[in-house]
């Protein structure tokens, strides 16, 4: 009877153990995709404020292009990563490309920078930054409207020496109390429009499809 008990007792355990198992692996795929979908949104609206939906028809995040090693200095990176291709009716119109200054006051600034295919800026957005508050932190949308004004600027119609802060001799302005900031910024967007320059034939190419999950 003991004996039978034990087994018992032993078999009721393994059962709750198995149940509990597959509970808790039902909960953590349910969490995984929730919050690989919130990722995937919060990456999307950042996007789209530079390239606007009654811009393109394609999934951004679905289209994209790796950055050849070459160039990941012009960019600031140090690892891989991806360029989203915004087309309309299978045409690139434009290619949002990460980019990171390693110039800031308080350490990196990473960006995405919309280019369009005249090699005009469509829109750019600092992600990520470390710069004091209420000082070097105006470089972002939600505090200034100061980025903003790179908007259809383009190594063609802005001359080299117009792209630095008044303070230097160019056409943007600085913060008070904070002028390596937007300098960094602004040196890092002439670097991501000089990669452009270099690599759109690659970009841009129409004859070349998009690629596949499987491809990339």
């Amino acid at each position: 009877m003991i004996l039978q008990s034990v087994r018992q007792n032993a078999l009721a355990l393994a059962l709750f153990a198995l149940i509990t198992a597959l509970v808790l692996s039902s909960v953590n795929n349910l969490t995984a995709d929730r919050i690989a979908n919130a990722e995937r949104l919060v990456a999307q609206k950042a996007l789209l404020e530079i390239v606007p939906p009654d811009r393109h028809d394609n999934d951004l995040l679905m289209d994209t292009r790796p950055i050849p090693e070459q160039f990941w200095p012009l960019l600031g990176l140090d690892e891989s990563a991806d360029i989203y291709i915004a087309r309309s009716n299978g045409i690139p119109i434009a290619a949002i490309i990460p980019s990171i200054s390693r110039d800031g006051y308080s350490g990196d600034i990473a960006m995405i920078v919309g280019v369009n295919v005249d090699g005009s800026i469509a829109g750019a957005r600092v992600v990520d930054h470390r710069e004091t508050p209420g000082l070097g932190d105006k470089i972002e949308l939600r505090k200034s409207q100061w980025i903003l004004d790179f908007d259809g600027r383009s190594l063609k119609n802005t001359a080299t020496s117009a792209w630095a802060v008044k303070k230097n001799g160019g056409e943007f302005d600085q913060f008070t109390g904070a002028t390596i900031t937007p300098r960094a910024v602004i040196n890092q967007l002439v670097s991501t429009l000089n990669y452009f320059e270099q690599d759109k034939s690659r970009l841009l190419n129409l004859d070349q499809p998009p690629l596949t999950q499987s491809q990339k």
